[in-house]
């Protein structure tokens, strides 16, 4: 599953059938379709582009629509927006979710699990609103985030709810940028080998990334430095 993570945080556009062409290419296996679906299933990824392997929304949750289509992004809380990613490990592997601000790209809240529920998801939205309240929020269409429990916290609160159509990873881009970021400046360097250590270093990162680390797209400023200015 690690060579897997490595080659869709590359590529986020490779499917199942590219991936396992690519895997037979690098590592001179025979790699099945079939045990990569399976694996990418439980890695909770997918190609971007629509298809046949594109999870579907849970059947009694409702959808809401893309609000963010042409709208310029020009303040801090404007919008808001969250996404779980696999993290490799020595030994097995976690979920992490983030919660990150579009106009500063500082990171609000994060947490981890070992499963995909919406537990997790749901602390890590409450810890992010005890910093500020954003106008909108931005999710895809999982069912972690289209529970009730999720977009009740949102709705309580009158914040819009935006939805990603799917097969449009470009929609939560920022989110995307974020775990390749992560990944090739510290997941992948430090090779974790139980959660405590992974969620140490987690912990060291984020506050790297938001308190140090310089942003071209920021004119060099860090999240931290626009977020509160």
């Amino acid at each position: 599953m690690r060579l897997i993570d490595e080659l869709y945080t590359q590529y986020p556009f490779y499917g199942s059938r590219r991936i396992t062409a690519q895997l037979n290419r690098e590592h001179g296996e025979n790699w099945n379709r079939k045990r990569i679906i399976r694996l990418m299933r439980i890695m909770g990824v997918r190609g971007v582009a629509p298809g046949p392997d594109t999870s579907k929304p849970h059947p009694t949750h409702k959808i809401y629509p893309y609000l963010l289509r042409d709208v310029g992004i020009e303040k801090v809380n404007q919008v808001w927006s969250t996404d779980i990613t696999y993290i490799p490990m020595r030994k097995g592997f976690m979920y992490l979710v983030a919660v990150i601000d579009w106009f500063s790209r500082y990171v609000l809240s994060w947490g981890l699990s070992n499963t995909l529920d919406t537990m997790f998801c749901l602390d890590a939205l409450e810890q992010a609103l005890t910093v500020d309240t954003p106008d909108i929020f931005n999710t895809d269409q999982g069912v972690q985030f289209t529970s009730q429990a999720f977009t009740g916290v949102l709705l309580d609160k009158g914040i819009k709810i935006s939805m990603d159509g799917r097969g449009r990873a470009l929609d939560n881009i920022f989110v995307e940028r974020l775990w390749r970021t992560l990944k090739y400046e510290n997941i992948y360097l430090n090779d974790y080998q139980t959660v405590p250590e992974l969620r140490c270093g987690l912990k060291d990162y984020f506050a790297f990334y938001n308190q140090k680390r310089l942003h071209q797209g920021l004119n060099y400023q860090t999240p931290a430095e626009v977020y509160f200015v």
